[in-house]
């Protein structure tokens, strides 16, 4: 359990962000060079009438950034989830992206996109996912980049006990049904997957030779990388598997 000191709950979640508390119903966090950007989008998506984000309330004066506290509880490691959870993550992601269509934030891009909507980013309720939290790395972009991401961090294990490749695939499948996706989009979805799995190697290598600087050590760090390639590894292994379930 976080220690509370004089009504001060560290939040110790996600994994990057550092120096995030609960201060009764509202969360600090320390300001970032991302810190403009994430207000405009968490005011566009309450302007818009999308609840599954937590509001931005300004800066206190410590000079960090004040969220409205979401309630529930947010997965502390990655784990199967049921079709139905996943079902819930992938509406919950079209919604959010339907907020930022045709918005300044998006520009010329469909979305502005989180880029990071693990578990490890959602708040659950009723054992169903029903907010988003930590857009610091949000950015306009492609609704693949995000809905990639889900397939593998919601679906997808190599590891020894997790479900098989095919019932994997299956949930894959849930995910872009709930989230609607379609077309050629859909047709690529495997595609978007294994990039973003390269992609996050490629991250934690940038990390290990000392940009962006992060609070983390050396060994998460090659854990994160091999954890990544054995992931890509994985489904470029299983490719028409997954493929064949989204048919």
């Amino acid at each position: 359990m976080s220690e509370i000191v004089d009504g001060v709950v560290p939040l110790r979640g996600g994994r990057i962000a550092r120096g995030v508390v609960r201060i009764g119903d509202t969360v600090r966090r320390p300001a970032s060079g991302a810190s403009p950007f994430v207000a405009s989008l968490l005011d566009l998506l309450e302007s818009r009438g999308f609840t599954g984000a937590p509001r931005y309330l300004g800066r206190d004066q410590a000079g960090r950034d004040i969220f409205s506290y979401v309630p529930g509880w947010v997965p502390a490691k990655f784990q199967p989830w049921t079709d139905a959870q996943v079902a819930a993550a992938g509406a919950l992601a079209r919604a959010m992206h339907d907020a930022t269509r045709g918005s300044d934030l998006a520009g010329r891009h469909q979305v502005v996109c989180h880029h990071d909507l693990g578990p490890n980013n959602a708040v659950f309720q009723d054992e169903r996912p029903v907010a988003f939290i930590d857009f610091d790395m949000a950015a306009p972009g492609s609704p693949l980049e995000d809905v990639g991401y889900m397939s593998w961090l919601w679906c997808v294990s190599w590891k020894a006990g997790a479900p098989s490749a095919d019932v994997q695939a299956t949930q894959v499948r849930v995910l872009a049904d709930a989230y609607g996706l379609a077309g050629p989009e859909r047709a690529v979805l495997v595609d978007a997957m294994l990039e973003r799995q390269v992609r996050n190697a490629r991250f934690w290598a940038e990390v290990q030779a000392g940009f962006p600087v992060v609070e983390v050590t050396d060994e998460q760090i090659s854990d994160r990388i091999t954890w990544s390639r054995r992931e890509h590894g994985h489904v470029a292994e299983h490719r028409k598997v997954f493929e064949d379930a989204l048919k």
